[in-house]
């Protein structure tokens, strides 16, 4: 058997619950994107789908932090 190229999500333990509303597709394009342009994070084109800046950028420190990336 293969293991999942990334996490399954997982609601933080302190706190309010996070609610998964934008699917894993989206944030690993905006991680793709902001490495190929070198733009910081905060510039990343709403119009492009892949979620607010701070969702994206939450996904690479949790998949980094999770040994993913």
């Amino acid at each position: 058997a293969t293991a999942p190229l990334l996490p399954a999500f997982v609601p933080p333990a302190k706190g309010r619950a996070r609610k998964l509303t934008v699917s894993d597709e989206a944030p690993l394009n905006s991680i793709l994107f902001v490495l190929q342009t070198s733009i910081p994070w905060e510039y990343l084109p709403q119009s492009f789908g892949y979620g607010c800046d701070m969702t994206c950028w939450r996904r690479l420190h949790d998949w980094n932090a999770a040994g993913y990336l």
